[in-house]
């Protein structure tokens, strides 16, 4: 009886996410302006887990409004995005992996919320993307990003990318880790129907960057202090260090 529930819920929370994506996008396909694009997204991700029944809750520090600082947060499920836009300040552009510009629905959806898609793979078109960021990030808009690229099916926090920090520490912008709490128990990697939960944001305090050390060095610090920040809250292993700590194969 409990799986057919659970079944019931997870076809009903599929159903108002769709309705939930269609109304959307249309509205932001016909609504001029983008900070009013992302006004309605916010409100739209919000309206979502207030309709399924899912907690969202935020703690730690505060996120002020219009203040140009760079979000970094763990990545654990589909939701994550979706989360993020609903307890973030309109503001944020967001730093996507470059191939969720091919999905049709989603793709246009992010382009008109003003995304910016980043490549994982081919180095040269990623160092692009990276000044490209970089000169974003100048002009004082909010960034969030999800540093470890993408999420995989083993519970855990993986290696972080430099790019979200690098755009941080060139425009000398605070640094803000978050913790992600929740999502991964509510639609896994594995998983088709999402079941019912709660989220949890904690916010750590902001990462100053210090202009007085060498831009490399202090990608490196800020990058390794805010993982280790948002470690600290989760309640998932390092993965990081179970790679780097298991024993290479010997070459033959």
């Amino acid at each position: 009886m409990r799986q057919i529930w659970r079944a019931c819920y997870g076809i009903y929370a599929w159903s108002l996410l769709v309705i939930t994506v269609v109304m959307t996008t249309t509205a932001i396909l016909v609504v001029p302006g983008l900070a009013r694009r992302r006004a309605i997204a916010r409100g739209s991700a919000r309206n979502l887990f207030r309709l399924t029944g899912i907690g969202l809750q935020v703690s730690g520090d505060t996120l002020e409004h219009n203040e140009p600082v760079v979000v970094v947060s763990n990545h654990a499920s589909y939701l994550d995005g979706i989360i993020l836009t609903a307890a973030l300040p309109a503001q944020f552009s967001f730093l996507v992996k470059r191939e969720m510009r091919a999905f049709p629905v989603a793709g246009l959806l992010l382009r008109r919320l003003g995304t910016q898609f980043v490549e994982r793979f081919d180095f040269r078109r990623g160092a692009a993307d990276a000044r490209r960021i970089i000169r974003i990030a100048g002009e004082g808009q909010a960034l969030a990003a999800f540093p470890e690229g993408t999420f995989r099916q083993e519970p855990g926090l993986g290696q972080f990318y430099s790019g979200a920090f690098s755009a941080a520490v060139r425009n000398h912008r605070a640094i803000v880790p978050v913790t992600l709490l929740g999502s991964r128990h509510i639609l896994p990697a594995d998983k088709l129907l999402p079941r019912r939960g709660s989220i949890q944001l904690v916010v750590h305090p902001a990462i100053p960057i210090n202009p007085a050390t060498p831009d490399r060095e202090e990608i490196t610090r800020v990058r390794e202090l805010a993982r280790t920040r948002i470690l600290s809250a989760l309640d998932e292993p390092d993965l990081d260090f179970r790679l780097s700590a298991a024993p290479r194969a010997t070459a033959r």
